[in-house]
Order: C-alpha cells, then sequence, then structure tokens
C-alpha cells in the first residue's frame, strides 16, 4: 500500500523522504511541491565584504521574522 504524499503536510512528506531514501516518488513530489512554493526571486552575488555582511543582517532580519510568525 503506497501512502497518498498530495495529503501529506509538508513536515509529514518531509519526514517521510528522510525514512524512505530509495522512494524516488516520494522524493519527486517533494522536490516538485519545494519547487513550486520557491520564490522566484534572485539575487546578484555580494561582491563586496560590506555586502556580505548586508546579506548577513537581512537574513538574520528574515529569521526573526519567521520565528515571531511561529
Amino acid at each position: 500500500m503506497n501512502p497518498n504524499f498530495n495529503t501529506m503536510t509538508n513536515g509529514e512528506l518531509r519526514a517521510y523522504v528522510i525514512a524512505h531514501p530509495d522512494d524516488r516518488s516520494a522524493f519527486h513530489t517533494f522536490v516538485d511541491r519545494f519547487t513550486a512554493e520557491a520564490s522566484p526571486a534572485t539575487f546578484d552575488i555580494p561582491n563586496s565584504n560590506a555586502e556580505v555582511k548586508e546579506v548577513e543582517i537581512l537574513i538574520q532580519q528574515k529569521l526573526a521574522q519567521l520565528k515571531i510568525g511561529t
């Protein structure tokens, strides 16, 4: 009996893929779902130490926002 990946939450599907690394169907479903939900935004690679620091600050701010939202 095969599980229905479409009814699983993202967390459940991720856990299933980790527990069943040889299940290609589950992996493809996971990747398809992840890609569909991913942001289409792209960013240039930082060219200086100042830009790297700016990116680090933005990442920390986003992580803080995500913690507050949960």
